[in-house]
């Protein structure tokens, strides 16, 4: 999962992105509204992070181009200002959630796990294909109800392939789940990341759609 930071205060926006990784998500971070629309417009994320107070525009007038644009990509607002008017605004605009500041980080994370729940195929926490079970919410993975150790992009490239069941995801889709932007990403990494896969839950699982991508079909 793609998350697009906006917030110009550099300090913070270093914590939260640390946070994010550590939890699994992918984490960019821009200061400025313009580079947050640029981003939007060429390398949609899948989440947006919107901090209001941004040095050259308001962040509510950069939600309301994002939402005029047509773009309906989940925005949660990160904001100093508490008061019920500057809620009720950014909802009204089209934001998905709104957290003021200061916050704490874990209420942050859990906001982005509802989301990224809601943007899922499946409404359940537990995303189970055949023997293989995903949860989520403690981020493990299970092969006939054991335990199975993977490490983040293992974890991150497994998921994304069973959020999408029956669908077929290129390579470069599955590079931008793992990777952030200015990380070397070797030209074999995902060919890598499947092959683990496969020796730790079976050969079956994951199908090779060759010059196009991987998939997990429906059983």
């Amino acid at each position: 999962m793609q998350i697009l930071l906006v917030e110009d205060d550099q300090s913070l926006a270093a914590g939260i992105s640390k946070a994010l990784r550590n939890e699994g998500f992918v984490a960019n971070h821009v200061s400025d509204g313009q580079s947050a629309l640029h981003v939007v417009e060429t390398e949609p994320p899948d989440i947006v992070v919107l901090d209001l107070g941004l040095p050259d525009m308001d962040g509510l007038d950069v939600l309301k181009r994002i939402r005029g644009h047509g773009s309906a990509i989940p925005v949660l607002i990160l904001t100093a200002r508490s008061s019920i008017d500057a809620r009720v605004s950014g909802l009204d605009l089209g934001a998905d959630d709104y957290l003021p500041k200061p916050f704490e980080t874990p209420e942050l994370i859990a906001r982005l796990r509802v989301i990224e729940r809601r943007l899922s195929t499946s409404q359940d926490s537990r995303i189970s294909v055949g023997n293989i079970s995903l949860d989520t919410l403690s981020l493990q993975v299970y092969r006939d109800d054991e335990l199975v150790d993977l490490p983040r992009r293992e974890y991150a490239v497994l998921k994304s392939l069973m959020e999408n069941t029956g669908k077929v995801r290129t390579r470069e889709q599955l590079e931008t789940k793992l990777y952030a932007w200015g990380e070397e990403v070797s030209s074999n990494a995902i060919e890598v990341h499947v092959h683990h896969l496969r020796k730790k839950l079976g050969n079956d699982l994951i199908k090779t759609v060759r010059g196009v991508g991987y998939t997990i079909r429906k059983p």
